[in-house]
């Protein structure tokens, strides 16, 4: 039985954790796997079509291990070709490999091994490091791993590599973040992303709650002084006046139901606080109580605060009042009133002004769904999107209206799709595409619209949602070895045959034209669901 993840497929990312050391944003080493066997490339930021590469040139691959910062390969000869991070600069290779670096790397070669290192950064001392010594070192976090009772053996190896891909994507306390934090991916995204942080917390949690607590303080570490929470950061630089999905509270409640932490919620509670607030004084754009996502004018981004970018809701409109958006905030408003016992009716005030709001003007009777408002031409959308089952997490709709929501994830119409839940529904023909929020099916949506159905009483429903999503997550690690961004909604295509945005012009590859591959939320998101006895 694999203690260690053991399936090569390209796209996989090896880095060194900020769980063993000290990371650096800027200058660390991040290698990716080739989708050419077997080989590594080594990445410095820009993306460039002819990387330096690491290739094992041993006998045929018995078996491998391949981890988020270790990999062996095992011949057929008996032979054992190893390579390890020993460090944030470094990689230490002992074994059969060959390697076509560029300028700048520095390598070093003693006793069969090879020290490979960020030129700047280079400790040739290392050397000396015992390679089978630092992989020990380097698999403790995922042998420590707790493992539910009673799954299956693709759902033990799926978990196996889902608890490698967080490791590698956190990285130590740096610059004026103040603990250890999380990425979706080390390669190319890189830094740290509001909504993302909050589902890897999630998946963290079962791990190391100290871990998934610290993945939610960072974010309000980059937290602006009027109170806006950033779309995303990094150790030195926010990125402009973006926010996005306002979730942190779906984390810290949970985090918090399992591992009570009044005094991490008490510090926290004040900050969130504060955020909301932001959100209420600066995306009202008409006054009318409901909250609108700000909208770019970008045709594949159409609005990247909505975490829902290309989605077909936001093709012809400036400002839409929109059902994901108020259910987030009317949510985390639900939380505050938790947090923060002496403002329960002021919190709980707002949340039932939002709910009334929404059923008032998201809700729509045509299509049994919540649906987005456009704020400009003063009416509903006829656009029936995943987020209109969002109202649910919050308890928004009522029991007539969850009975119709629930009713649309069993009609092949509209979400009852092979794998659900698409992103928008399936008799939207005009609209669909295989790309990103035009149809295929998100790891994160499916969670939270679960929450939501539990929330109304509808386990069997919820328990066959996340069943499939897990099946399906399992089926393409095995086949592939990585967790990626999104899925088919149809089973028709595989998730590297799907499209992002668009294609590049001649249609070679491209990393932002390409589902992400060992992507974070998806990864722990899986930890999560698998973690739910009632769910598995």
């Amino acid at each position: 039985m694999n203690k260690f993840p053991a399936v090569w497929g390209g796209g996989q990312l090896i880095a060194f954790s900020g769980i063993d050391g000290q990371t650096d944003f800027k200058n660390g080493l991040c290698l990716r796997t080739a989708f050419e066997k077997y080989v590594i490339q080594l990445k410095d930021g820009a993306y460039t079509p002819t990387p330096p590469v690491i290739r094992y040139a041993g006998s045929e691959v018995e078996k491998l291990e391949l981890t988020g910062d270790f990999f062996r390969f095992y011949g057929e000869d008996g032979t054992v070709s190893s390579g390890v991070l020993p460090d944030s600069y470094h990689v230490l290779l002992d074994g059969d490999f060959s390697v076509e670096l560029q300028d700048k790397y520095d390598i070093a070669g003693k006793d069969g091994k090879m020290l490979i290192g960020r030129k700047g950064f280079f400790d040739p001392a290392l050397l000396e490091l015992n390679v089978e010594d630092e992989i020990a070192k380097r698999g403790r976090f995922i042998t420590s791993a707790p493992i539910p009772e009673n799954i299956s053996d693709a759902s033990r190896q799926t978990l196996l590599k889902a608890v490698s891909q967080i490791k590698t994507q956190t990285y130590a306390p740096e610059g004026r973040i103040s603990c250890k934090w999380s990425t979706p991916d080390r390669w190319p995204h890189k830094k740290m992303w509001l909504w993302d942080s909050a589902f890897h917390a999630l998946g963290m949690r079962h791990l190391n709650v100290d871990l998934a607590k610290q993945f939610i303080s960072a974010m309000f570490d980059i937290q602006d002084e009027d109170g806006l929470i950033p779309h995303s950061g990094d150790p030195v630089v926010n990125r402009p006046q973006l926010t996005q999905p306002p979730v942190l509270s779906l984390a810290m409640r949970a985090i918090n139901e399992q591992s009570p932490s009044p005094g991490w919620i008490a510090e926290l509670a004040p900050k969130l606080e504060r955020y909301i607030e932001w959100i209420f004084a600066n995306r009202d754009t008409d006054g009318a109580g409901l909250v609108e996502w700000a909208i770019e004018a970008n045709v594949n981004c159409r609005s990247g605060e909505s975490g829902m970018d290309n989605s077909p809701r936001f093709d012809g409109a400036t400002q839409l009042d929109a059902p994901d958006f108020n259910a987030f905030l009317a949510y985390e408003c639900e939380s505050l009133a938790m947090f923060i016992p002496g403002k329960r009716d002021y919190w709980m005030a707002h949340h039932a002004r939002l709910c009334k709001l929404m059923n008032e003007r998201l809700w729509s009777n045509e299509v049994n769904l919540y649906v987005d408002f456009d704020v400009v031409a003063n009416k509903r959308t006829d656009v029936m999107s995943s987020a209109g089952f969002l109202p649910l997490l919050c308890g928004a709709a009522s029991k007539e209206q969850a009975a119709k929501m629930a009713a649309h994830l069993t009609d092949p119409e509209t979400f009852g799709t092979p794998l659900r839940v698409p992103s928008i529904a399936k008799k939207n023909v005009a609209a669909y595409k295989k790309d990103m929020w035009r149809g295929p099916v998100w790891t994160n949506i499916n969670y939270m619209i679960a929450l939501g159905l539990e929330r109304y009483g509808y386990h069997d429903l919820a328990k066959s949602i996340v069943q499939d999503t897990l099946r399906e997550q399992e089926k393409f690690y095995l086949q592939f070895g990585t967790f990626f961004e999104f899925h088919d909604d149809r089973k028709e295509l595989t998730p590297p045959e799907l499209e992002r945005k668009g294609k590049t012009e001649d249609g070679s590859y491209h990393p932002f034209h390409q589902v992400f591959h060992d992507y974070g939320w998806s990864g722990t998101l899986y930890i999560e669901m698998l973690n739910h006895p009632e769910w598995r």
